[in-house]
């Protein structure tokens, strides 16, 4: 794992200051603390932090071909590189080392552009030839490992792996997108059509862009996709068995290493699948480590430390406090972008944990999104099915009407907070299950902002590109739809924004082996009823996990990796909370009704509504500013 920069002259090749490839990359040693590397040429510049996890003593950044007409900076892991080298030094490609990178120079010297296709792994990288004078950048599948890119003033196009890198050039412009607040109000997290600041792109997952001298910056090119047009067919056994063996496969591939390696161990299903497929392969104790919380109702502890004892684990675990909100500014500086999912912190503090015994470490995210194991997609499900009989003539007038005048009852047990469904049903499925997904709805974000930012934002709503997303997803029904955005759209954004920005904090590699493509590809392929049967998620996976796991890990009500943020907030950050409306950057940006965000804070301080994430994301977005000098 790596923090890849550069530079790219689109215009006239100049020279390049390496000492400015230099500052983009030290803004990101963290990512990579075992050694550092740049190399100009007349129009571009390529700089790489390197982590090193394969090949430990060689394959330096950035690398050249064997006959120099290649270069190469590059960020993850790619892990049939075992199999590709023997493909490719079959066809007369030579080797000078044992890593990974060399193989991705020769599969670029044979097949071009399309080598991507080739590569299984997490991955964003850069490869400038020197006979076409291109750069070449490209991002994996599902959006593992970020890239972000913007044109400068001058004529040049930058690019790095984190947002710091590229505000380490002076000449990027800071300047907030009005209409990424929106979207953020609205996730939670800034996605990846939009950035914070205007102008900075991110290389959107599964898409590739091809850059040459004096030719205009095109459009990025989505080089794959995941379809859920088709399905599988046979028996159910059969399919639990190609499952299983792809599940096998995707742990597997991801336990090579020349550096200590372990995994997150949360109690639940997916965490609890991939060290029992870890403990099946490995010769030695696998170490896991998790993290609970102070408060009895959201620590799952007991459940990890249940699967931990059942495959003799080398286990350690550690608590999350309300003092942890002390590192709030941390978190803002890992992420540059305003980044509100909660559950960040503890990641981060179960990455610091990690990262005190192991170098890489496997996690369990991407199960829920490829094989239906959110709650929300039951309720997707079963709102589709009426949406089938009412028409949307009948639903608008009768669930619109009820949904306006049925209280927001937070305090109330869940089978009573109807609000939310009663708006949902209104709609079509698209803009059900975008309210389903999101944080902040549209009708509370009108409330929150100022006339002028209401002017500034036109038209546009947040939840536009995502139900357009929907629309168009090659997909059969509601479900396959909603899951398919959740794969484009969630994961990349939130999910694996958190997991990379707070492991490659503490220079801790993070591995997803239930993202692996095939994986993601065959549970795309299969019958609904296998996903999401009788309400519950995950049905084949938790079918095929019987064999390992108790049905006390497998059928119990998924938790979440949540933080206890609504209490904090009654509590010792009661006064954080009041401030937001006075006397914060937030405040002076003129973008909100601040007597309407006061009011809000002493609504939730009171016990009357709960708005801790609202809250958190007006916190997050405040210090975000302040890091990035907008205000």
């Amino acid at each position: 794992m790596c923090g890849i920069a550069g530079l790219y002259h689109l215009s006239t090749p100049k020279p390049v200051d390496p000492a400015r490839i230099e500052r983009m990359c030290d803004a990101m040693a963290h990512r990579g603390p075992d050694g550092h590397g740049i190399w100009t040429a007349p129009g571009v510049g390529l700089g790489h932090r390197r982590l090193s996890i394969i090949d430990v003593a060689g394959s330096p950044q950035p690398m050249a071909s064997s006959d120099g007409r290649v270069m190469l900076v590059f960020n993850g892991e790619i892990y049939n590189y075992r199999e590709l080298r023997e493909e490719l030094r079959a066809g007369g490609a030579m080797f000078h080392t044992d890593g990974d990178s060399e193989v991705i120079i020769a599969a670029w010297q044979r097949w071009g552009p399309q080598c991507v296709s080739r590569l299984h792994g997490m991955f964003a990288f850069a490869i400038y030839d020197l006979e076409a004078r291109s750069l070449f950048l490209a991002r994996d599948r599902l959006g593992v490992k970020p890239l972000f890119y913007a044109a400068l003033s001058d004529g040049s196009l930058i690019f790095a792996s984190e947002l710091k890198g590229l505000i380490a050039h002076p000449l990027l412009r800071r300047e907030v997108d009005p209409l990424a607040i929106e979207d953020y109000l609205a996730w939670g997290y800034v996605p990846d059509h939009r950035s914070i600041l205007t102008g900075v792109h991110k290389l959107p997952a599964g898409s590739s862009l091809l850059l040459r001298h004096d030719r205009a910056l095109p459009a990025p090119n989505q080089w794959w996709d995941v379809s859920f047009a088709e399905r599988r067919k046979g028996r159910a056994a059969d399919l639990e068995a190609e499952l299983l063996h792809l599940l096998r496969q995707a742990v597997s591939s991801r336990m090579v290493a020349d550096v200590p390696l372990g995994a997150f161990l949360s109690g639940g299903v997916d965490s609890s699948s991939v060290v029992a497929l870890m403990a099946e392969a490995s010769g030695a104790p696998v170490k896991t480590c998790s993290i609970g919380f102070d408060v009895a109702g959201l620590d799952e502890t007991s459940y990890a430390d249940q699967v931990a004892r059942r495959f003799a684990t080398d286990h350690r675990a550690r608590t999350v406090s309300p003092d942890d909100f002390d590192h709030a500014d941390d978190l803002a500086a890992m992420f540059d972008e305003p980044f509100a999912d909660a559950s960040a912190l503890p990641t981060w503090r179960v990455c610091q944990l990690a990262r005190e015994t192991v170098t890489v470490a496997l996690s369990g995210d991407g199960a829920d999104e490829a094989l239906a194991g959110y709650r929300r997609h039951a309720f997707q499900h079963g709102e589709d099915r009426l949406r089938a009989i009412l028409p949307q003539s009948l639903r608008g007038p009768v669930f619109g009407g009820l949904g306006a005048i049925y209280p927001k009852a937070d305090w109330a047990p869940r089978p009573l907070r109807a609000k939310s469904t009663l708006l949902a049903l209104a709609g079509s499925s698209e803009q059900g299950y975008a309210r389903a997904i999101g944080v902040t709805p549209p009708e509370l974000r009108q409330t929150l902002y100022s006339p002028d930012f209401l002017r500034e934002r036109g038209e546009y709503r947040a939840e536009q590109p995502f139900e357009a997303m929907m629309r168009s997803a090659p997909a059969r029904s509601g479900l396959d739809r909603a899951q398919y955005a959740d794969l484009r759209f969630w994961l990349p954004g939130d999910i694996l924004t958190k997991v990379d920005r707070t492991s490659m904090a503490v220079s801790l590699e993070a591995r997803e082996p239930l993202l692996d493509h095939r994986l993601i590809e065959f549970a795309a392929t299969l019958p609904e009823g296998l996903r999401l049967k009788r309400g519950q998620g995950k049905w084949l996976m938790k079918k095929a996990m019987r064999r390992y796991l108790p049905d006390e890990i497998l059928y119990r009500q998924k938790q979440g990796f949540v933080t206890p943020i609504a209490d904090w907030f009654r509590g010792p950050l009661a006064g954080a909370a009041r401030a937001i409306s006075s006397s914060t950057s937030l405040a002076r940006t003129g973008w909100f009704d601040t007597r309407r965000l006061g009011d809000i804070a002493e609504a939730h301080i009171s016990g009357r509504s709960d708005h801790s994430r609202l809250l958190w994301q007006l916190l997050m977005l405040d210090k975000s500013l302040i890091r990035l000098a907008i205000v």
